[in-house]
């Protein structure tokens, strides 16, 4: 095991359903592999249940905690994993849209994959940035005021804040590596 991020506090927030599991699970296990300390945050907090495909029900996980009373200053980087159903609950919740708009003010890192995106839309921090995400949101976000591309990993640095994108569980390496990345340069 690598410990090039020992130190490092990484937060993944999801809904409590519809999450798709790889997008959660394989960032947090590359991550904690590399030694960084992650913490999974739900909106209720408890069980979580991931899916496959975005329509089979797979695992149920327990998140180490809840939305609500979390603070970006007590991480490095916040990851948001998509799955349709996930990102679609997960974009109304008032506490999810504070978090991105923390860490933005704060000038930290967030990633987001396939329909996580929707959720920065809602936060209100996609104008002027370019970025990729699941084919069918692209619109969204253009409607939204960002630029988007097709690629495997968007890694959208500004001098405020960095924003790291992916399309689908097909695009994880690279996305778990851009995310390692930011880390390290954190």
């Amino acid at each position: 095991m690598s410990s090039n991020l020992q130190g490092r506090k990484v937060l993944f927030i999801t809904a409590n359903i519809g999450i798709e599991r790889d997008e959660l699970l394989k960032p947090m296990q590359a991550l904690k592999d590399q030694g960084a300390s992650v913490t999974h945050a739900s909106v209720e907090g408890g069980e979580a249940e991931t899916w496959l495909n975005d329509s089979e029900k797979d695992v149920t996980v327990q998140s180490d905690t809840q939305l609500k009373g979390l603070s970006a200053a007590d991480y490095d980087l916040l990851v948001i994993p998509g799955g349709t159903v996930n990102a679609d609950n997960l974009r109304q919740d008032k506490d999810a849209q504070r978090l991105v708009q923390e860490f933005r003010d704060a000038g930290k890192t967030v990633a987001a994959i396939c329909h996580g995106p929707w959720l920065l839309i809602d936060a209100g921090v996609v104008p002027g940035k370019v970025l990729t995400s699941y084919a069918s949101v692209r619109l969204d976000l253009a409607n939204a005021g960002a630029d988007w591309v097709d690629a495997e990993v968007k890694v959208c640095p500004g001098q405020d804040w960095t924003l790291i994108t992916s399309r689908t569980p097909d695009d994880i390496p690279a996305f778990n590596e851009a995310i390692s990345q930011a880390l390290r340069a954190a």
